[in-house]
């Protein structure tokens, strides 16, 4: 029983797999290739993250598969109702990156009150001549704590980032059409725990009381969720980080708003042509930037390792 791990498997993941009796292949394979190294080898688990694309042609052009998963939440990159209707099990791992999603998402924040991004660029070039200009030019920051933070998006991974703020003393506002109250369980060190319950309100509504946002929501099909009406309704001085899929923000528009002062910051996981971001996105200085690493923590790994090999045994042990 092979599996293809085509984007790279956790070793607890390929540890737990092979001591069920499976054969688990890391190696990477061009996607023009796929389709022959598929069927030559009989593959009948095909496990990806991003980068390789699962599309009907391929799903058509492969008999021998029987489960497509991806180590992640989102399956943009895979044709998930083709595939179900071919009878193929796709299976995806959505709680098990939330928290490092989440963790991602403050640094971005943190980054953006205290000019990490700009001063991260200066001070090697102006730090032994110009230190006491750059000081007072990054004098003025703020603190996250008391200030209110707008989730868009209220999933696993929203609730994991309200946790944090709550635990940090935020004010914590939601807005999510599919959610309309999430409770919040905020556990310590100590195994004391609070629960609170947060009630979804509307988007313009979330937009115009926030001093910073976050977004957790799908690929956008409609055009963006946040253009230029949805950042002048935002409070000036705003800042925003975007840790869940490109498209959702218009980056000209944001652009826009940085340039204006509308927007304070902005920090970025994601991004409208990856992997090619606009180079105005990339040299921006009010802009944190990470390569759509959200996910990528050790310890996130391992869960999605872990909950991958779960769910293959289950499913082929049973089949067979």
């Amino acid at each position: 029983m092979k599996i293809l791990a085509n984007d790279g498997l956790d070793q607890s993941g390929i540890d737990a797999l092979e001591t069920k009796g499976f054969t688990v292949l890391t190696q990477k394979v061009a996607q023009e290739e796929l389709k022959d190294f598929i069927n030559t080898h009989k593959i009948r688990t095909l496990l990806v993250r991003s980068a390789t694309q699962v599309r009907k042609e391929l799903i058509d052009a492969c008999p021998s598969l029987e489960i497509i998963g991806r180590g992640g939440v989102g399956m943009d990159n895979i044709d998930v109702d083709y595939a179900r209707s071919k009878n193929i099990h796709v299976i995806n791992t959505p709680a098990a990156s939330s928290a490092s999603v989440a963790e991602l998402v403050f640094a971005h924040l943190f980054s953006g009150v205290r000019f990490l991004p700009d001063s991260n660029r200066r001070m090697p070039v102006e730090g032994n001549s110009n230190f006491m200009a750059l000081k007072k030019k990054y004098a003025p920051g703020i603190e996250l704590r008391g200030k209110t933070i707008g989730i868009i998006g209220m999933g696993r991974i929203g609730q994991e980032v309200a946790k944090i703020a709550l635990g940090m003393g935020m004010r914590v506002l939601a807005a999510d059409s599919n959610v309309g109250r999430a409770s919040i369980k905020v556990k310590f060190y100590n195994n004391q725990f609070i629960n609170v319950d947060i009630e979804t309100e509307p988007l313009e509504q979330l937009l115009e009381h926030s001093d910073f946002l976050t977004f957790h929501v799908p690929s956008q099909t409609g055009g963006y969720l946040i253009g230029s009406d949805q950042f002048s309704k935002m409070k000036t001085g705003v800042g925003l980080v975007n840790c869940s899929r490109g498209g959702i923000i218009d980056e000209w528009a944001l652009i826009e708003a940085l340039d204006s002062g509308k927007v304070a910051f902005a920090g970025l996981d994601v991004f409208e042509n990856e992997p090619q971001p606009k180079v105005e996105i990339l040299t921006h200085p009010k802009i944190s930037l990470t390569p759509h690493t959200g996910a990528s923590t050790l310890e996130a790994q391992d869960r999605i390792g872990l909950s991958l090999a779960e769910q293959i045994s289950s499913i082929l042990q049973i089949q067979s």
